[in-house]
């Protein structure tokens, strides 16, 4: 085989060195799990992801009661995104890292009903108080939306009125493909982010809970203690906290 004089091979490496410093570090795939109803903010981040820094996010969602019960199994995630006391619990029990926690932003609880029905008033607890209790049935979730919901009902005296009427699921979109394909005056309550994703399927959005009883939950991310990609997590964290990111959560309905 015919070898490059020296010159000539020094030249080749020359010319090629801008091309090779050019290139990105190696990319990661990084696995994170999150609660559901910031889904649209997180798909949207990872687009963040994969262009400024290369890697991969392999997302999860799972409502935050079915997070906490996968991190009392003992499963491991490189980033956690969940409500506080999710994480609070997990950093107790020394599963995530407090350096580098960064808040991800809030999600309010909105109102729905079938696309083909007329919205009721709902601009004061009173008037939801009302439309509540005119309602053939009430749809909610048993995670945070609905741990909520609960507490509510019980301030404006509703739970025992409501229970007979109530379906109850583990996540906001069952609640969503119930409300759907439902009979009769249904009302459904779920996090404004997850209702957004149905509008377009036979939902209406009738609109956020009055004011005076809204409930905002946060979203917190970790790195978890048993991270396999800590460096690479630690990065995502780091874009997690920048003005860029944030306007991919703002623009996905998260505060």
């Amino acid at each position: 085989m015919k070898r490059l004089p020296k010159r000539s091979l020094l030249l080749s490496l020359w010319i090629a060195l801008p091309f090779v410093a050019a290139l990105p570090a190696s990319a990661a795939e990084i696995s994170l799990l999150s609660g559901g109803a910031v889904e649209p903010g997180i798909v949207a981040f990872a687009a963040l992801v994969k262009r400024e820094l290369g890697h991969e996010l392999k997302i999860q969602f799972n409502t935050a009661p079915q997070i906490a019960k996968r991190l009392a199994a003992g499963e491991t995630w490189d980033i956690l995104v969940s409500p506080p006391a999710v994480i609070d619990a997990a950093q107790k029990d020394g599963k995530v890292i407090a350096d580098g926690r960064t808040q991800v932003g809030r999600v309010g609880v909105g109102i729905v009903v079938r696309e083909a029905l007329a919205a009721p008033a709902i601009g004061s607890a009173e008037a939801l108080k009302d439309a509540l209790m005119r309602a053939d049935s009430v749809v909610y979730n048993s995670a945070s939306t609905g741990l909520y919901l609960d507490r509510l009902f019980a301030q404006l005296g509703l739970t025992d009125a409501l229970r007979p009427k109530t379906t109850r699921y583990p996540d906001g979109a069952s609640v969503m493909e119930h409300v759907i394909h439902g009979k009769g005056q249904e009302i459904g309550f779920g996090a404004i982010t997850e209702i957004g994703l149905y509008t377009s399927k036979g939902l209406r959005y009738v609109g956020p809970l009055p004011a005076e009883t809204q409930n905002y939950t946060r979203y917190d991310a970790a790195i978890m203690t048993g991270a396999r990609q800590g460096s690479a997590a630690a990065d995502v964290l780091k874009l997690l906290a920048t003005p860029a990111a944030r306007a991919a959560f703002t623009a996905a309905g998260i505060d």
